[in-house]
């Protein structure tokens, strides 16, 4: 008689590529509601904040918020809080997120966002179509297309080189999601003219999908996955590819992780899956 020692298929962890989708359709619930109150012709709060300056700001704040308290709510603790394709392809390529993992997650990424902005439309009626809502898309601003890749590059970096160095400091880990939030809001205010601040891929594909603005669609899938990768590659020869503990923004020991962690010396299924002996094809 033979005995099967081979290891059981490990589970798909479906709750962590849910949360992801949940996560980026919240976030764009937020972006669309915040810009359509700031913008809009007829919102009380646009015609008492005419500045173009105070109304970028204010949106950068209510978004920054947004995405801190994503970010540190139980499901952003849960599945990481990437909430972007460039996010989770740069961990993927630090070696903390899986093939598979990573597949599904920047997958759930777009769906969610997509839902995000629809549900957007059903609450907000005809203003998400006015000239100056238009769907919250981002298109390359008045100085063209190489400035906004440019501006997209600058700030993509920026935020994964500061999460990274963040998250891997045991003092300043628990302050890696303020510090994200403080950067997108900072980059909302100043940055968002040169190419509408979209640091994220499924973003901006959300919003073009409605508003049928593809313009310069390359440009937002390019730069931002092009710097965060680049952003990986610094960190990684400054630091070491071993100083990556996590891809979590947020790391809690009370929630389970699904990526090869330090934090909690978790590794994935299919990691410890390949360590395993192989099956005995003799008989005992």
């Amino acid at each position: 008689m033979t005995t099967d020692t081979s290891p059981t298929p490990a589970r798909l962890p479906w709750p962590e590529y849910l949360i992801e989708g949940v996560l980026l359709g919240l976030f764009m619930v937020s972006a669309c509601v915040a810009v359509a109150l700031l913008s809009h012709p007829q919102s009380p709060l646009s015609r008492d904040m005419p500045n173009p300056l105070a109304q970028r700001a204010t949106i950068g704040v209510l978004m920054g918020l947004t995405a801190i308290g994503l970010i540190y709510s139980p499901w952003g603790k849960r599945s990481g809080a990437h909430m972007n394709p460039a996010v989770t392809i740069a961990f993927m390529a630090l070696g903390k997120v899986s093939r598979r993992d990573a597949a599904f997650y920047v997958l759930s990424q777009f769906v969610g966002g997509a839902m995000g902005v629809l549900f957007s439309s059903l609450l907000l009626g005809s203003w998400i179509e006015s000239p100056s809502v238009d769907w919250v898309v981002t298109v390359p601003g008045p100085w063209g297309v190489t400035t906004a890749f440019m501006g997209e590059v600058g700030i993509s970096f920026a935020i994964f080189f500061t999460v990274l160095f963040a998250s891997n400091r045991p003092r300043l880990a628990p302050y890696t999601g303020m510090f994200a939030g403080a950067l997108l809001a900072m980059f909302i205010a100043f940055e968002s003219p040169l190419s509408g601040t979209s640091l994220n891929p499924a973003r901006t594909v959300a919003s073009a999908i409605f508003a049928g603005n593809y313009t310069a669609l390359w440009l937002y899938f390019v730069a931002p996955i092009g710097a965060m990768l680049l952003a990986a590659a610094v960190y990684s020869v400054a630091f070491g590819p071993r100083c990556v503990r996590c891809a979590k923004l947020c790391h809690s020991h009370s929630v389970r992780c699904i990526f090869d962690c330090a934090w909690c010396r978790h590794e994935p299924d299919t990691a410890r899956a390949s360590r395993l002996p192989e099956p005995e094809t003799q008989p005992r």
